[in-house]
């Protein structure tokens, strides 16, 4: 462990400590599910509009969705489709990695500062000097600067990846497999365990997940890199359990499973990525109402996790809502992010507190 590593793990504990001194023993601990979810009988009463939701569910058939939730202050609204059903992930899986460093940083077992060098990474065409000096968390960012062949890309994201060498690393935001399997098999490098055991032990099985096992996680390796992507499946319901978990900054029913200063870095943006707004931690960020393609007023402080095909975890602060947006891309289903951004402003439509216009 590097010393200004081993200074700031110091400082972060000793934060936690000061905050857990500080906090107010009588604050009331908000809402989370036990074992079986809690849903709204009375939408009206909670502000929700019946009609409103009904447009937001004939919108979701009308683009094909597999599965739907809504979830306000913890518990359900509505929900429609196979929300028990196991879909693939995707690129889901990226978030779902990004919570398991929050974990391994605040215990010390990995050093974000820590560069591709120190750590031994290289992969099957050589890293250049230049390459070896990215650091994790300019992985985490998709800041590398390291453009070698990755696996289980897009052919949109084949095309669209720089030369080897035209960024230095730190310098330039492109989402980048490479970086994201090589932070897989840093994490697995560094706790000595595989992401998908340790997703089911420190995450899923702290907040209850209901069908999640590791057995539902898998590798994807091949020859143009060493660092195998690691693909999930898991049930919309389940992903609503995660989502929950970040809305709540982390806790589940007063223990703290992701770390909140984590998931407070994670999801702030770092870089310009277009019409999506911002990139953070491997999580996609609203930035000034802009977070999905042709829709505009996404309320302030919405993050994203998102999967090709359209697959959707979106959370809402300012509402205390999560969105899950599931689709059967076992059927090549692809539907484009931007109507599933036009999902989401339904969904708020249908709130009586939310005006519907531009909220940042």
């Amino acid at each position: 462990m590097s010393e200004p590593f081993r200074a700031a793990l110091v400082a972060v504990l000793l934060l936690g400590l000061v905050t857990g001194c500080a906090s107010d023993p009588g604050a009331e601990t908000p809402y989370t599910p036990g074992t079986a979810w809690e849903t709204v009988d009375d939408m009206e009463a909670e502000g929700w509009s019946p009609e409103g939701l009904q447009a937001a569910r004939a919108h979701s058939d009308s683009i094909g969705s597999a599965a739907v939730i809504v979830l306000h202050e913890g518990r359900i609204v509505d929900e429609w489709g196979e929300t028990e059903r196991k879909f693939k992930c995707h690129s889901i899986r990226k978030s779902f990695l990004s919570a398991l460093y929050g974990i391994a940083v605040q215990r010390g077992t990995v050093d974000p500062s820590a560069t591709m060098g120190d750590l031994g990474i290289d992969d099957r065409n050589p890293l250049t000097e230049q390459e070896k000096t990215a650091t994790v968390r300019m992985l985490l960012k998709a800041r590398s600067g390291i453009y070698h062949d990755a696996l289980y890309e897009t052919p949109a994201m084949e095309a669209a990846r720089p030369e080897r060498g035209s960024h230095a690393p730190g310098t330039h935001w492109y989402y980048n497999n490479w970086d994201f399997n090589a932070l897989g098999t840093i994490y697995e490098q560094e706790t000595g365990t595989t992401i998908h055991k340790a997703f089911a032990a420190r995450i899923a099985e702290p907040i209850g997940m209901q069908s999640f096992q590791a057995s539902d996680g898998s590798y994807v390796e091949g020859e143009d890199s060493r660092h195998p992507a690691y693909p999930f499946q898991m049930t919309a319901r389940d992903m609503a359990r995660f989502g929950l978990l970040y809305l709540r900054g982390g806790a589940w029913n007063g223990t703290q499973v992701v770390p909140e200063f984590w998931v407070k870095e994670s999801t702030v943006s770092y870089s310009d990525a277009g019409e999506a707004g911002g990139y953070g931690y491997l999580w996609w960020v609203s930035v000034d109402g802009q977070h999905f393609e042709g829709v505009d007023g996404v309320p302030h402080g919405t993050y994203t996790a998102r999967g090709a095909g359209g697959h959707t975890l979106a959370i809402v602060p300012d509402l205390d809502l999560v969105l899950v947006h599931r689709v059967n891309t076992f059927k090549d289903r692809d539907i484009p992010y931007g109507r599933v951004g036009a999902l989401l402003k339904k969904v708020l439509a249908a709130k009586d507190d939310w005006a519907g216009t531009p909220n940042y």
